[in-house]
């Protein structure tokens, strides 16, 4: 029956460091001989009757001794067997017998060469095979040449191909001539035994499982099998079976190999890799990855297993979005990981950065920028793009946040109003150039100076309007200090509120629970609050695509001391169990303007290592949701049920500094009476409440 392959590759192993067996292809069995000898292979089997042992009547062949080596002979390509070769070793037996008139008179002078003395030896080889439950007898004829026929001296050996056995068997062979002229040759060999490994999962517990015979002592070792590099052996240990030994999730890798071996002298190897396809695995591997930047202008990524990754050099421009990739600086190529590269750069400068993006759906994201510690922080410096043509032409673009703006044009942007400027400091020297080559070049041109004019205008309106309010202040004495009376009393809760942001992030389970979302937005608005939400950024979320508008946005929200406003909804519910189950969003779920789906990838690492509190807060709308349906994980921060806990939910949002309890509860009440219609439309829904109150206990409590 033949073995498939999946169970004899477990056996003989994959990895360089385990042993590599022969492979042979097609059915047939077949001989071949040592150099200056002939053979043939009869076809069919023969009986195995090994006869009595005869005197030899001059030299012939015997056998000296067995040797055998294990092949594997494939029928597909998925589908092997494993097969014992045989090499029989041969050698001449006895001596020519001399006549008896030889022996008494002697040799006669110059006798003539007797011919069977300068003939060739043949000899019929049986190779006989015995593991249970086979059993079979093959016979080879071989030939000698005269010139290699000298008594007592071996001539070579014969080797056939080959005897099919079991993994785990005891094999026994044995080898005569017919007639025989000696006893037979035997040995006796036991197949390497299979240990069964398996991996087993129950929710986050993992565990590897060796189903091997009581007591058997064996080897395990865990590896990671790079691609690029040798094999990187991290966890070895001599055990006695069976075995059931826990793995730490956080250590499973696409790489992470097991290889496991009986403690006997060659034993052969047993080696799976069971996380290749794991999405859990390869999220763990974007966890472990490290982006190093190397003096002076290098870069290395660190990685315990090779990542379908590209790498990009890009642009940070200070307080301005994301960073805007740069080609063809650096090409867009699969990364080598653990390996030192270098950027094809002339200088460097603080806003360039390199960016490492995953190919997969995940879009998990590495960003470094370059020799921050050398060279200082973000400058405000405007970088120009050289584009050459044939014949010498050369046009300049200024790389923007809304792309790269040509700088003779008359768009309404920075670049354009100052771009003779710009181009008479390239001219003169002013700029650096970082990058050059036949197609183009990249410029870093300081903007320096016009930000200083800029201010020296900003300063003369400031003291023009310090003059006016001076002058209305003289005037208007009475009314300004009834003015000031109102200020103060508001002036900590409204300037606090007003410089708070939030960023809004949501599942768009439907058209209802959207213009819901919205109202919630508007009125946050009329707090005030600084609200970010994508219902308000849909060209700019078609642009840049909902993960780096997320990125962009968390991070000002962060930096700003505002908070991310997780609101929870049947769908964001399931789209957080697919992420904890490892399962992943399927491809296409969600529409192309959903931040929600692209930000978890960002969202769980924060709250996984323990960095969500006084970032993040939870909410969601009475009668849509139950709060037991919200994910254990989300509750490490608070979560607010709306409208029912407005005044808490805004105090929340809006911090220590915010006004005064009486205050707050007007502004939950106006927040109540703009949610209330879109919140109303929203229940009366067919089957919208119904879902949301059907969440219960067991929905929240499977993270």
């Amino acid at each position: 029956m033949p073995m498939p392959w999946f169970l004899l590759s477990l056996a003989l192993g994959r990895s360089p460091v385990v042993l590599s067996l022969e492979r042979l292809e097609g059915l047939q069995d077949a001989a071949r001989c040592s150099p200056g000898l002939s053979c043939h292979l009869w076809d069919g089997d023969v009986v195995c009757l090994p006869g009595s042992i005869v005197s030899a009547p001059g030299p012939v062949l015997v056998p000296t001794s067995l040797q055998t080596e294990l092949v594997r002979r494939c029928y597909q390509e998925t589908d092997c067997d494993l097969c014992v070769r045989v090499a029989v070793h041969l050698a001449v037996h006895g001596h020519w017998e001399k006549p008896e008139d030889e022996e008494k008179l002697g040799r006669a002078a110059d006798p003539e060469p007797e011919e069977p003395r300068n003939a060739s030896l043949q000899a019929q080889v049986v190779l006989s095979f015995q593991a249970y439950p086979t059993a079979r007898c093959v016979l080879l004829e071989v030939q000698v040449p005269a010139a290699l026929v000298q008594p007592g001296q071996s001539v070579g050996s014969v080797v056939f191909d080959c005897f099919e056995a079991a993994l785990g068997t005891e094999v026994q062979i044995w080898s005569y001539t017919q007639p025989r002229y000696q006893k037979e040759l035997n040995l006796t060999r036991q197949l390497p035994a299979l240990p069964w490994l398996s991996v087993t999962a129950d929710g986050d517990n993992v565990h590897l499982v060796l189903d091997v015979s009581e007591e058997q002592s064996f080897g395990l070792s865990l590896y990671w099998n790079q691609v690029q590099g040798p094999v990187k052996p991290w966890w070895h240990r001599n055990l006695t079976g069976p075995q059931t030994i826990p793995l730490n999730q956080t250590d499973i890798v696409p790489c992470l190999c097991i290889q496991a071996w009986p403690l006997e002298p060659d034993s052969v190897r047993t080696s799976i890799c069971p996380f290749t396809e794991d999405p859990r695995a390869h999220r763990n591997l974007w966890r472990a990855a490290r982006l190093q930047l190397l003096p002076p202008r290098g870069w290395r990524l660190d990685a315990p297993c090779s990542l379908h990754a590209q790498a990009t050099l890009c642009w940070q421009a200070p307080g301005r979005g994301p960073c805007q990739p740069l080609v063809p600086p650096l090409p867009r190529e699969n990364v080598t990981v653990n390996m030192a590269l270098e950027f094809p750069l002339l200088k460097g400068h603080p806003n360039l950065c390199v960016q490492v993006s995953s190919w997969e759906k995940m879009q998990l994201q590495l960003q470094e920028c370059l020799w921050a510690d050398s060279l200082g922080p973000l400058k405000d410096d405007m970088l120009l793009v050289e584009a050459r043509g044939p014949q010498d032409n050369r046009s300049f673009c200024a790389l923007e946040p809304s792309g790269c703006t040509p700088l003779l044009s008359r768009a309404s942007t920075r670049a354009a109003r100052l771009g003779e400027q710009l181009l008479q400091d390239l001219h003169s020297g002013q700029c650096l150039q970082l990058w050059d080559d036949d197609l183009g070049a990249l410029w870093a041109c300081p903007m320096d100076k016009y930000i200083h004019q800029r201010w020296v205008l900003v300063w003369l309106a400031c003291l023009l309007f310090a003059a006016a309010l001076f002058l209305l202040f003289l005037l208007k004495k009475d009314h300004v200090k009834g003015w000031l009376r109102l200020l103060k009393e508001d002036i900590r809760a409204g300037a606090a509120a007003t410089g708070r942001a939030a960023l809004l992030l949501y599942s768009a389970d439907d058209a209802g629970f959207e213009r819901l979302v919205g109202a919630l937005a508007s009125a946050l608005c009329q707090v005030p609050l600084r609200v970010a939400v994508d219902l308000w950024s849909r060209r700019e979320l078609s642009a840049q695509g909902p993960l780096a508008w997320f990125h962009a946005q968390r991070r000002r929200t962060v930096q700003e001391g505002g908070l991310v406003v997780l609101i929870f909804s049947p769908g964001a519910v399931a789209l957080c169990h697919e992420w904890l189950q490892d399962a992943g969003p399927a491809p296409g779920a969600h529409g192309p303007h959903d931040a929600f789906a692209a930000s978890l990838s960002c969202v769980l690492p924060d709250f996984l290592q323990g960095r969500a509190p006084g970032r993040y807060v939870g909410a969601y709308f009475d009668g849509l949701l139950h709060a037991d349906a919200v994910p254990a994980l989300f509750r490490a921060v608070p979560v607010f049920s709306l409208p029912s806990q407005l005044p808490a939910f805004l105090g929340s949002l809006q911090g220590p500094r915010g006004p005064r309890p009486g205050r707050l509860g007007e502004r939950a009440e106006q927040v109540a009476r703009a949610l209330q219609p879109a919140l109303d439309s929203c229940l009366r829904t067919p089957g919208t409440a119904g879902m949301g109150r059907g969440m219960g206990p067991e929905a929240g409590d499977r993270t």
